[in-house]
C-alpha cells in the first residue's frame, strides 16, 4: 500500500492525500482549495496532479473550503464515486460549497469585464453552482466511533476531531491479504478547552499518522486572557477613539465563537453599549447550523444554555445579509464591531471593510486567526503599512491587534497531548502536513525529542509504502 501527498504540504491549505491498496483501489483524504497563495492559486486548484477519474472514493474530514473546496471540481472532471464524512459535515457543505461557487462566479464576471475590455477571450469558473449540486449528490455520512467498510481493504472510523461543528479524525483500517494495519489522517485538531468545541477525541492506535503541524512551532495566548484582550479592543477603539473594531473572521467557527464571547459579555453586563453587525450570508447560515447542533457543543456551552437560549444572539448584534445594508456600515461613521469573512481577508465582504477603515488611526483590526504569508491577512499582520485591495493602494493607518487563543487549531503542546494516546513504539511514522516549513520543522524536532522514533515532512506529489 501507498500514501501520496498531493496538497497541505508546503503551505496550511489544499489538503489532499491519496491512499493506494494493493489491489489498486484510490481513496483520496481531503480535495480541498488552495487560499491565499498570491497568483499561483488558481493554477492549484485547476490542475490536480492526477486523475480524478482514477479516485474511487472520497473521506472527507471537515467542511473547511481548504479541505472540501474542490470537491466539485474533482466530480466534474471524471470522479464517480462516494464522499463520505459526518452528518454535520454535510450540512455545512451544502452552505460552503455553494457560497464558493457563487464567490467563483461573480469573480469570473469581474474578470471577464476586464477581458473583455482588452479584447481577450473569456474565462470559465472552476466550478458553478450546478456543479456544486451534482457533486452534493455523491455525499455519504457517517456518524462519530462507527466502523465502516469502504470496501474488501479499507475500514473507516471518524473520532471527533474539536476543531469545528462536524470535524473529525480519519482512522483506516488496512487490510493487505493475512497483513493488516492502521493510518489515522488527524485533519484539523481543535483546542483542549475551547470556547465550544468538546477537546479532541483520542483516537485508534495507529501505524501511520498524518498529522496537522499549523501551529507545530507555537503556543497560544489563554482563552481567559483573549476574552480580556477582544473586550479591551472594544472599549479602546468604539468608546474611547469613537472607531470601527473589524474583525475578519471564518464564516464557521471563528465567528461564532466571537460572537459567544461578546454573548457572555453581554449576559455579564461587560460589554459597552456598542452595536454588532456579523456582516455575511455565509456566517448567517453556518450560525443557523451551529444552533441546530447546539446540543453537541461542550458542557460549558450546554450550562450556559440553561440560562441564555440562544448563544449567537443578543440585543444590539445585527446579522447582515443585504449587500445594500453592508455598505451602509461603511458609509456609517457610528462606532460599532463588524465581524466579517473571510478570515484570511483575500476575499468576502471584509475587503470592503478593510479599504473603508485601514487609513484611519481611530479604527482597529483585529486578527484572530492564521493567515498565510501571502495572503492580505498575512500582509497585513508582518506590518504592511501598504496594501492593495481592489486594485488601490490603501494605506494602514488604523492600529493593529491579535489574539490567538481563538485558533481553531492546537498548538504545539496540545498536539502533543492529541498524539499521547499512542504508543511511540507502535508507531512507525508520523508524516506532517498542513503547515508552514518553520511550523513543521519545529514541529518535527518537539516529536523526535517526545520519544517518536520517525518523523517525516513529505513535499508534493511525494509518495511513500505503508509496510
Amino acid at each position: 500500500m501507498q500514501i501520496q501527498f498531493f496538497g497541505a504540504t508546503e503551505t496550511v491549505t489544499g489538503s489532499k492525500y491519496i491512499l493506494t491498496t494493493t489491489k489498486g483501489v484510490q481513496v483520496l483524504l481531503d480535495c480541498g482549495l488552495y487560499q491565499g497563495l498570491g497568483k499561483e492559486t488558481g493554477d492549484l486548484n485547476t490542475h490536480f496532479g492526477f486523475d480524478p477519474g482514477k479516485i474511487d472514493v472520497v473521506v472527507l474530514s471537515h467542511a473547511h473550503i481548504d479541505h472540501s473546496g474542490n470537491l466539485p471540481l474533482l466530480v466534474k472532471q471524471g470522479f464517480a464515486g462516494s464522499i463520505y464524512c459526518t452528518p454535520a459535515t454535510l450540512e455545512i457543505c451544502e452552505v460552503l460549497l455553494l457560497d464558493s461557487a457563487h464567490i467563483q462566479e461573480n469573480d469570473i464576471m469581474y474578470v471577464n469585464k476586464r477581458r473583455a475590455k482588452e479584447g481577450l477571450a473569456p474565462l470559465k469558473p472552476n466550478y458553478t453552482v450546478k456543479d456544486v449540486e451534482k457533486c452534493l449528490r455523491h455525499f455519504k455520512t457517517i456518524p462519530y466511533n462507527a466502523e465502516f467498510n469502504l470496501n474488501d481493504e479499507v475500514s473507516l472510523k471518524y473520532t471527533d476531531a474539536g476543531h469545528i461543528l462536524g470535524s473529525a479524525v480519519v482512522n483506516l483500517k488496512l487490510t493487505d491479504g493475512t497483513k493488516t494495519m492502521s493510518l489515522t489522517f488527524s485533519g484539523d485538531v481543535g483546542r483542549y478547552n475551547d470556547l465550544l468545541m468538546g477537546d479532541p477525541q483520542p483516537f485508534p492506535q495507529a501505524d501511520y499518522i498524518l498529522c496537522e503541524s499549523t501551529y507545530g512551532s507555537k503556543l497560544h495566548d489563554r482563552v481567559e486572557d483573549a476574552q480580556l484582550k477582544l473586550l479591551n479592543c472594544v472599549k479602546h477603539t468604539c468608546i474611547e477613539k469613537k472607531g470601527k473594531l473589524i474583525i475578519p473572521a471564518f464564516s464557521l467557527g471563528r465567528t461564532q465563537e466571537i460572537v459567544y464571547a461578546l454573548d457572555k459579555m453581554k449576559n455579564a453586563g461587560l460589554l459597552p453599549p456598542v452595536k454588532v453587525f456579523v456582516d455575511s450570508p455565509l456566517s448567517k447560515s453556518a450560525t443557523d447550523i451551529m444552533r441546530k447542533y447546539s446540543g453537541s457543543l461542550n458542557k460549558q456551552v450546554l450550562e450556559h444554555l440553561k440560562s441564555d437560549s440562544d448563544p449567537f444572539g443578543f440585543d444590539g448584534l445585527t446579522y447582515v445579509t443585504d449587500k445594500e445594508e453592508s455598505k451602509r456600515l461603511n458609509e456609517s461613521k457610528e462606532p460599532c464591531i463588524i465581524i466579517s469573512a473571510s478570515g484570511m481577508m483575500d476575499a468576502g465582504r471584509v475587503k470592503h471593510h478593510l479599504k473603508h477603515t485601514l487609513p484611519y488611526q481611530k479604527n482597529t483590526l483585529l486578527i484572530v486567526g492564521y493567515c498565510p504569508p501571502n495572503s492580505l491577512g498575512g500582509r497585513l499582520l508582518n506590518g504592511a503599512k501598504m496594501v492593495k485591495i481592489f486594485g488601490n493602494d490603501i494605506p494602514v493607518n488604523a492600529e493593529m491587534e491579535v489574539i490567538s487563543s481563538y485558533s481553531a487549531h492546537a498548538d504545539y503542546e496540545e498536539l502533543l497531548k492529541f498524539l499521547s494516546c499512542q504508543n511511540k513504539e507502535k508507531v512507525k511514522t508520523i508524516f506532517l502536513v498542513h503547515g508552514e516549513d518553520d511550523s513543521k520543522t519545529g514541529f518535527k524536532k518537539t516529536l523526535m525529542a517526545n520519544g517518536f522514533p520517525q518523523v517525516i515532512i513529505p513535499r508534493k506529489a511525494e509518495s511513500f509504502n505503508l509496510i
